[in-house]
């Protein structure tokens, strides 16, 4: 089994919950590959972008099945890649996943924003592993309305982990994705968009959901 890890927006592939999960995989003698999606620059980021080289890195992984966690955008990657990669991918798991990203008053900003961001061309926006803004092309914008994670198949086994608290994805529409799909289980956690308290919690059921518990 190979597990690969997709960051989300603005993050990296060393984020707080990736080192976490990464530190206890190896216990059980495996890797976590995490995918930088930020290269080659950030700027020119689209979805298709992260699709085409999250491909080539599970072409790359090997014959063995495929496990993806995926972190806010990179939840609704998870979700887009689970279908257009369903012979490889044997279970999903998403951490605050973005499902509804790319609808009318879900997407980074609001429609004012966006116009502003189709006139300029580029927006800058803040960056937590640069701990800096760096710019972003509007060719991102047009490039994710054209996908739809929302109703997008996910037929693997999957887990959400999403927290009441979160600002940026409303946990509703998280129970709005799972509820029309029996394969989907959903935890509702006291916990905002990082999840950073409920990691323990977290492990314990992914542990289990991997088949990784004696």
């Amino acid at each position: 089994m190979t597990v690969f890890y997709l960051h989300g927006f603005a993050s990296s592939a060393q984020s707080t919950k990736a080192a976490y999960l990464a530190e206890r995989l190896s216990g059980h003698g495996l890797t976590l590959q995490c995918p930088d999606f930020n290269d080659p620059d950030f700027r020119s980021l689209t979805m298709t972008r992260m699709l085409e080289q999250l491909g080539r890195e599970v072409d790359m992984s090997g014959p063995g099945p495929v496990t993806l966690i995926g972190s806010s955008l990179g939840g609704t990657l998870a979700i887009l890649a689970s279908t257009r990669l369903a012979a490889r991918v044997d279970r999903v798991v998403l951490l605050a996943p973005a499902v509804m990203f790319a609808k009318p008053g879900h997407h980074l900003l609001p429609p004012e924003r966006v116009e502003e961001w189709r006139r300029r061309g580029v927006l800058p926006f803040f960056h937590y592993a640069y701990n800096e803004e760096r710019l972003l092309d509007f060719a991102f914008y047009e490039d994710t309305v054209g996908y739809d994670a929302f109703n997008a198949m996910l037929p693997q086994p999957t887990m959400i982990f999403q927290g009441l608290r979160d600002q940026s994805v409303d946990y509703h529409t998280v129970e709005q994705f799972a509820r029309s799909r029996p394969n989907v289980t959903l935890s509702l956690l006291d916990d905002d968009h990082q999840l950073a308290a409920s990691l323990p919690r977290i492990w314990t059921d992914m542990e289990a959901f991997l088949g990784l518990t004696a």
